[in-house]
């Protein structure tokens, strides 16, 4: 049986007004258990995905048919969503991965990309100010890809199949082609002038007069098709030690690059502990640094613990106005404390509730308050962590849930495909601050924390989250849209706990997002003109937008039924199998 969720969320004004917290836990539970009764049968062995394209979802649908389990099926997603979707993610990028075993353990894998050995902390600076286009576009900007080895790690450890199944899988889709939609040009059509700048990634991605192919092209990758299959017969080693390695390394010295076959060899997964915080007795597991996400979706959610967002409507200016804040007082800090944990001193107090308690009273509810410069936690030298994009998520019956958010950071990445591979190359470089208090191309302002240097992982603001009840998995979330990621996690949080909305309908709410600099609330259009009015009163520069992001949920209700949803925005689908 197969139940697919791809619309756009009726009613997304609705909330529930219930008073008493209980209560609302209540009626949330039976609307749940309204909502997916029908669609599965505890005597099956069930499969929950969702992804950002229906190849994506399909191929996880057969992986789990075929035996696999959620990790698996989120695997073979990721290495479909790659040739699918290949201008988010693919192996020339990376991801972060937050596990639940059955068992009820958590693990956090790291597939950051990394710095090469011989990037230095002034690269990107020309006399003596930054130059976004280093870091953004061609050689200087490409990080060292992790997305690959971490694949290959959580299926050998916690897959039921072999990773060369799901690259074989993969391999064939390249090489027979996918039909481009309209979302898939627009993506290209902005970046046709960085691809027109390398040959090999014009020659698979533009036709013969450099421009976009058109709607209803399939897109055949014959290169790319052929390193998948190299990988599943030669081991993940031709990727990070053979031939790939060594013709990034050919490529590099032709082009001005630093990453030599060392990089590649020297490249480890990293296993991180989960951020863990509670809200409204949801405990929230996020992921921890050079991950931004886990961290600031905590703060921000302790902060507004302080607040009754109970009793504001989701589309009111009260609501939006006290979230934004709370967003800006967690940007302000991430700007300066946040970078990759293994280099730098990243405090747990931004995530204590009573660093939250203290930045809640900088909140008027009237209007906005002045947040110059970032604020300092208790402890902040003691009590230390230790040393474009896509989401999808799964889970399955047996009790593993998966979150992963990957990618290759901007469209199409660095622009760079290695020639002979068809392997898109991230820009991830462009995600350190190559010059603290100079914006990257997010607009994301940095401090020395982010600074680059050899080995260093640059900072994400992923948020692969899942969320707990009485210690059970209840659901998972996570976005894509670079800084807009934490928000949007947040929000969607918020909309599910707060107002009792089911996965659906808490996607399908206008989203709205305020990074604390540039100074400017991004907000979609469909708000409410009364309610952006008020916005503006109380101070904020309000720019409205088309849309923010694209997120993906999957809950369980107490039953142990599957309910999920792909975001209303975009092309996604949410499936149930058995």
């Amino acid at each position: 049986m197969i139940v697919r969720s791809k619309k756009r969320a009726a009613g997304s004004q609705a909330y529930y007004a219930v008073k008493n917290s209980s209560l609302a836990m209540v009626i949330l539970a039976l609307v749940i258990s309204l909502f997916i009764s029908p669609f599965c049968h505890s005597d099956d062995r069930v499969l929950a995905v969702v992804t950002v394209h229906p190849l994506a979802t399909k191929a996880a649908e057969k992986a789990f048919k075929e035996g696999g389990n959620a990790v698996d099926a989120a695997v073979a997603s990721a290495l479909t969503l790659g040739v699918v979707d290949g201008f988010n993610s693919g192996i020339g990028g990376g991801c972060f991965m937050l596990i639940r075993k059955p068992d009820g353990e958590f693990i956090a894998i790291d597939g950051r990309e990394a710095a090469p050995l011989k990037a230095s902390r002034d690269m990107y600076l020309r006399d003596g100010r930054a130059n976004p286009d280093l870091s953004q576009t061609g050689s200087l900007a490409i990080g060292v890809p992790g997305a690959l080895a971490a694949y290959n790690l959580v299926i050998s450890k916690y897959g039921k199949l072999v990773l060369s199944k799901h690259l074989m899988e993969a391999a064939t889709i390249a090489d027979e082609g996918f039909v481009l939609d309209a979302s898939y040009l627009r993506r290209l059509d902005q970046v046709v002038d960085k691809l027109r700048l390398f040959p090999d990634s014009a020659n698979i991605f533009l036709d013969d007069n450099q421009t976009p192919w058109p709607i209803g092209h399939r897109l055949k990758q014959a290169d790319l098709a052929r390193s998948y299959r190299n990988i599943a017969s030669y081991s993940v080693d031709w990727f990070y030690k053979g031939e790939f390695a060594l013709k990034t390394e050919n490529w590099m010295a032709g082009n001005g690059g630093l990453i030599v076959q060392e990089d590649f060899t020297r490249y480890e997964v990293k296993q991180r502990k989960p951020v863990r915080t509670v809200y409204r007795n949801h405990e929230i597991i996020g992921y921890p640094p050079p991950s931004s996400g886990g961290v600031h979706v905590a703060q921000i959610l302790n902060i507004l613990e302080n607040f009754d967002l109970f009793s504001m409507a989701p589309d009111s200016a009260d609501f939006v106005h006290i979230v934004t804040e709370a967003m800006r007082l967690a940007f302000a800090d991430r700007s300066y404390w946040l970078g990759d944990a293994d280099f730098v001193s990243v405090p747990k107090g931004l995530a204590s509730k009573k660093y939250a308690r203290m930045l809640a009273k900088k909140i008027n509810p009237k209007k906005v308050a002045r947040v110059d410069a970032h604020s300092t936690p208790l402890d902040a030298d003691k009590d230390l962590f230790g040393k474009h994009t896509t989401h999808f998520s799964a889970a399955d019956s047996d009790g593993w849930w998966v979150a992963c958010t990957a990618t290759i950071n901007t469209t199409f990445g660095s622009g760079v495909v290695i020639p002979g591979t068809g392997i898109v190359m991230n820009n991830e470089m462009d995600d350190f601050s190559a010059q603290p208090g100079v914006p990257n191309a997010f607009g994301l302002v940095g401090a020395e924390a982010n600074a680059v240097a050899p080995g260093k992982r640059p900072l994400s603001s992923m948020s692969p989250t899942i969320v707990l009840k009485d210690g059970k998995p209840i659901f998972s979330v996570g976005a894509a849209g670079g800084p807009t990621i934490i928000s949007q996690a947040v929000l969607a949080i918020i909309n599910i706990i707060d107002h009792g909305m089911p996965p659906d309908q808490a996607l399908g709410q206008t989203r709205f997002h305020h990074q604390w600099k540039p100074n400017q609330l991004l907000v979609e259009k469909s708000l409410d003109q009364k309610c952006i009015d008020s916005l503006v009163e109380r101070g904020h520069k309000v720019k409205l937008i088309n849309s923010i992001g694209a997120a993906q949920a999957i809950g369980q209700n107490s039953m142990g039924a599957f309910i999920g949803s792909a975001d209303p925005r975009g092309r996604g689908v949410f499936s149930i199998f058995n």
